[in-house]
């Protein structure tokens, strides 16, 4: 009987080993995902901020402008939303209608690109 007890015990053990190792391979999974979204934020942080410090030293450099030239500035010339979008464009996020805004992670979007075409 002591072998009988000690094969189930054996047989018991490798059970819980293949369990503990689902799990192992779960957790796994979920700390690659996190790495991943992790990297994602940590790209947007880096181009926005980049972004509020190019729109800092613009906004700085009109302050010093001449300011005669009001009514020309409430007014948004033709093109320079187009340039807008492709700037954002450049800087890595979307610009189409299905995920305006967001990160750019898998390179060039058909959808984004098509806009440029349509000009």
């Amino acid at each position: 009987m002591a072998k009988k007890e000690m094969f189930s015990q054996v047989i018991h053990m490798e059970k819980k080993l293949l369990a503990f190792h689902e799990e192992l391979r779960e957790l796994k999974e979920q700390l690659a995902s996190l790495i991943e979204e992790n990297q994602a934020l940590v790209t947007e942080n880096r181009l926005l901020r980049e972004r509020m410090e190019a729109e800092e030293l613009h906004e700085q450099k009109d302050e010093h402008a001449d300011h005669s030239n009001q009514d020309k500035q409430d007014t948004v010339p033709p093109g320079e939303g187009y340039d807008n979008l492709a700037r954002l464009y450049h800087e890595g996020f979307h610009i189409c209608n299905l995920h305006y805004g967001s990160l750019r992670t898998d390179g060039d979007c058909l959808f984004c690109l098509s806009f440029f075409q349509a000009k």
